[in-house]
């Protein structure tokens, strides 16, 4: 009989990287509503992210449960007053094909001023990373058949963006423009 998947998915077997490292992750992430309790273990303390709609009936919403968004979760401004207060945020990349994600990430940072950590969760590939640290994710828990390597790797895969974004706000040719000397200013003029 095969293995039941689990209702807790530790992130112990998936690669994590929090601000370009790989780091220690003590997040539970709780798929069955059923089991929101937390991790298995015993007598320790329960940090565990939780359905947006189980997170927000929670009584530990600001302090050990964050919730998980969907990529179709409409951020209207009473569920924004509440995540404010979440300790971090994962959202959800369904496939990787599915962009939906990345606004979300980018409208909880510059639209919202959301300042905690913004996480992705799911199909999460090395390929995806650059673009996600651009769009405000400082989170990444990779799909478990990702390196490490490859994902420290890709998230400095390109020396300079073109577009504004979260971590660069000014286009690359305005960085030009101000870069540039008063000679060659004088000589485009």
């Amino acid at each position: 009989m095969p293995d039941q998947p689990s209702s807790h998915e530790t992130h112990a077997h998936r690669p994590y990287l929090y601000r370009g490292e790989v780091a220690h992750d003590p997040w539970w992430l709780v798929r069955d509503p059923e089991a929101a309790e937390g991790p298995p273990e015993e007598g320790e303390d329960k940090h565990v992210i939780l359905p947006l709609s189980v997170w927000q009936l929670s009584d530990k919403k600001h302090t050990t449960h964050a919730p998980w968004l969907t990529p179709d979760t409409e951020l209207n401004p009473e569920l924004v007053e509440m995540l404010q207060k979440a300790p971090l945020i994962a959202i959800e990349f369904p496939k990787f094909t599915d962009g939906r994600g990345y606004s979300l990430a980018r409208l909880l940072r510059e639209r919202y001023g959301y300042e905690g950590e913004i996480r992705a969760i799911g199909d999460v590939l090395v390929d995806q990373l650059f673009f996600m640290t651009r769009c405000g994710f400082d989170g990444l828990s990779l799909r478990e058949d990702q390196w490490v390597e490859d994902a420290l790797r890709n998230l400095h895969i390109f020396s300079r963006a073109y577009q504004p974004a979260v971590d660069v706000s000014e286009p690359l040719f305005r960085r030009r423009e101000r870069e540039r000397s008063p000679q060659d200013a004088e000589a485009y003029a």
